[in-house]
């Protein structure tokens, strides 16, 4: 993996400091991990976003209208409880498939977000290649969240 510290890379994920931002709801992006040799038809990454207004705060645990949500749950992760969902979206080809993580912490917002997000390889000609398989993806960003503390 290597280090960002912007979230401009892809045409669903968008560039706001967490999946599936609201408009008023304003944070920024901390970093991000990316899986090396993530490319258009296939990449992977794992984004942390902080929003401290009292918007961000409001609706941190909010599980977005947008895309199809599956899967809310809590869990902890460094100490803390969070919500975490799955929400899947697509268009014009393209897919974004993300495990989000949200928990209001010393009175911020915390968004941790596991994306996974391409083209579908058919679609070029001749048909693209994944530089790795969506599932190991996902396996390899959970691995690294596993590292996730607060300082």
């Amino acid at each position: 993996m290597y280090v960002r510290h912007d979230f401009q890379r892809s045409y669903l994920g968008g560039a706001a400091w967490k999946s599936f931002v609201r408009a008023d709801d304003h944070g920024e992006p901390v970093v991000a991990l990316v899986l090396d040799h993530s490319n258009a038809v296939t990449a992977a990454e794992l984004r942390i976003g902080v929003g401290d207004d009292a918007t961000a705060r409001a609706h941190c645990l909010d599980v977005p209208a947008s895309g199809v949500p599956a899967q809310v749950s809590r869990v902890t992760l460094a100490g803390v409880r969070f919500t975490r969902f799955r929400a899947v979206d697509a268009a014009m080809s393209h897919y974004l498939r993300v495990d989000a993580y949200r928990a209001v912490h010393d009175g911020r917002c915390y968004a941790i977000d596991l994306l996974v997000t391409g083209t579908r390889p058919e679609v070029y000609d001749p048909p693209a290649t994944p530089p790795f398989e969506q599932d190991e993806a996902r396996e390899r960003l959970r691995d690294a969240l596993a590292g996730f503390r607060f300082l």
